[in-house]
């Protein structure tokens, strides 16, 4: 099985897929984030100005990828990320379809305010925090449409509270 664990910039995807990991069997945090990173700093050494790495075809192709190569050696991959474009959660959906019949799409969920001042409480580098504060309003104002359907309320609740409600739909 693979979960999209999808939700806005602070909202605590990756604190609660690292306790999803110790809750379901053979399980693996995979974060596509790294090959992001590195494909975007590849395109601007080329001169190219790319904001967002998700915005790269390149990057959905290998998420997929890698995400099938994972898969082959654990039974369970949670993937923290954080979609606001339904056309690219789509193309990565889609993508899994082909080898993987089981996947989950969950997204977290929390008023602005709150993922504000959980964005807040890291202490960003000044020169990331005013593109991930635009970017966590732009999922919170998604988010609740029907792309996102499975929402998860991250609000006013533990890790361990989200946790075991993850686990418990993906038990049912």
């Amino acid at each position: 099985m693979i979960l999209l664990l999808n939700g806005a910039f602070g909202i605590g995807k990756t604190t609660v897929a690292r306790v999803l990991v110790t809750r379901l069997p053979r399980a693996v945090l995979y974060d596509p984030e790294l090959i992001g990173i590195a494909l975007q700093r590849i395109a601007r050494m080329a001169g190219h100005d790319v904001e967002d790495f998700q915005d790269l075809r390149i990057w959905r192709r290998l998420t997929v990828i890698a995400l099938r190569v994972v898969r082959l050696f654990r039974r369970n991959v949670i993937v923290p990320m954080a979609f606001s474009n339904p056309e690219y959660l789509e193309e990565i959906r889609d993508g899994i379809t082909r080898f993987e019949p089981r996947h989950v799409h969950v997204c977290l969920v929390a008023p602005l305010e709150v993922v504000q001042q959980r964005l807040q409480n890291r202490r960003l580098d000044p020169r990331d925090a005013q593109w991930q504060y635009r970017r966590a309003a732009e999922c919170c104002a998604v988010h609740h449409g029907q792309p996102f359907a499975t929402q998860v309320d991250a609000a006013n609740r533990d890790v361990n509270q989200i946790a075991a409600e993850i686990v418990q739909m993906l038990t049912a």
